[in-house]
C-alpha cells in the first residue's frame, strides 16, 4: 500500500474512492495546513521546473495559483486582496514583461 503523507486536493478522496480502491485522510489543523501549502508550493514548483512543454507547464503553473490562493486565505487575505498587493508593488517597481537583467551595482557612485 503506497504512503503518501501529503496535502492533495479536496476531491482527491473521492477521485481515489471513484476507482474502488480506499484511502485514510485527516483534516489538518492551521499550523499543520500552512507548513503543507509550503510544502506543496515547492513540490509543485519542482514540477513546473521538470515539465516537458508548455501543457505540462501551464499544469503546474495553474496548481502553483491554486496553492498561492490558498496561502493568501492562510495569511487573512482574499484573492483579491493578494492582487492590490501585486499591482501594488508593480506600480512602484514594475513587472517582469521588460526582461530586465541587473549585472552588477556600483556602490562607489
Amino acid at each position: 500500500m503506497p504512503v503518501y503523507n501529503k496535502l492533495v486536493r479536496d476531491f482527491i478522496p473521492q477521485v481515489i474512492n471513484s476507482t474502488g480502491k480506499q484511502c485514510r485522510t485527516r483534516i489538518l489543523d492551521e499550523e499543520e495546513y500552512k507548513k503543507e501549502l509550503n510544502i506543496k508550493l515547492k513540490e509543485e514548483s519542482e514540477e513546473y521546473h521538470t515539465a516537458q512543454n508548455s501543457n505540462e507547464s501551464l499544469e503546474e503553473l495553474a496548481d502553483m495559483l491554486e496553492v498561492i490562493r490558498a496561502l493568501a486565505n492562510v495569511h487573512g487575505a482574499s484573492w483579491e486582496e493578494l492582487e492590490e498587493v501585486r499591482k501594488k508593488k508593480a506600480e512602484k517597481r514594475g513587472g517582469f514583461q521588460d526582461r530586465v537583467y541587473l549585472i552588477d551595482v556600483d556602490n562607489n557612485a
